[in-house]
C-alpha cells in the first residue's frame, strides 16, 4: 500500500527492489511538481524568479517534452508524437520554454499529464519485456545507449532539479512554501 504525505505525494518505498524503487522516487518527484503547479491560472503560471526567464507553464511543457523523449523517442525508438513531430528545433531550441506563455494552463497541464501517462505505460512495459539493464532503442550519436535505469535515474534527476526552481516560483507568486 502506498502512504501519501500532507501534500498528497506518494512516499517512496521504504524496502522495495530497485525498479519499485526507483519508480517510487520518480513519481514522487513528479507529485511534487503537481504540488507545485496546482491552482494557477495563465498569468501565475508565466512569472519569472530573479533573473531566470523560466516559468511554471514552460517548466510543464518542458518536462511533457522529456517524459515522451525519453521513454518514447529513446527508449522504444518511436518518431517523436505531437507536438514535438511538428517543431523546427533547429529554428528553436528552447521551443517549449518559448511557446509555452501562448497555451491556456489547461492546455499545458493535460499535455503534460498525457506525456507521463505515456511514459509510465512504456517503462513499465520495458521493466516487464527486460529489465532495468536493457538498452535504450535509439542510440546517441558516438553508438551507445542509455540503460533503462539510466533513463530512470536522468528522469528524476531532471525533476528534482526542475522542482527546485518551481519551488522558488510558486513562492514568489503566493508564498507557498514547502520541499
Amino acid at each position: 500500500m502506498t502512504s501519501l504525505d500532507e501534500q498528497g505525494r506518494p512516499e517512496p518505498p521504504l524496502a522495495a527492489g530497485e525498479a519499485a524503487t526507483l519508480l517510487g522516487f520518480l513519481d514522487y518527484q513528479r507529485a511534487t511538481f503537481t504540488w507545485k503547479c496546482s491552482g494557477l491560472d495563465a498569468a501565475s503560471l508565466n512569472v519569472t524568479a530573479a533573473a531566470s526567464a523560466m516559468t511554471l507553464g514552460g517548466m510543464l511543457k518542458h518536462l511533457a517534452y522529456v517524459e515522451d523523449y525519453w521513454s518514447s523517442t529513446s527508449l522504444l525508438g518511436i518518431a517523436p508524437l505531437a507536438p514535438w513531430n511538428a517543431v523546427d528545433w533547429d529554428a528553436d531550441p528552447d521551443w517549449e520554454w518559448n511557446s509555452a506563455a501562448q497555451d491556456a494552463p489547461e492546455k499545458l497541464r493535460t499535455l503534460w499529464q498525457t506525456s507521463v501517462s505515456r511514459s509510465r505505460i512504456a517503462i513499465n512495459q520495458a521493466i516487464d519485456d527486460g529489465g532495468l539493464s536493457q538498452p535504450a532503442k535509439r542510440t546517441w550519436p558516438d553508438g551507445r545507449a542509455p540503460s533503462l535505469r539510466w533513463i530512470l535515474v536522468h528522469l528524476i534527476e531532471e525533476y528534482a532539479r526542475h522542482n527546485g526552481h518551481a519551488d522558488l516560483i510558486r513562492e514568489s507568486i503566493d508564498g507557498l512554501i514547502g520541499e
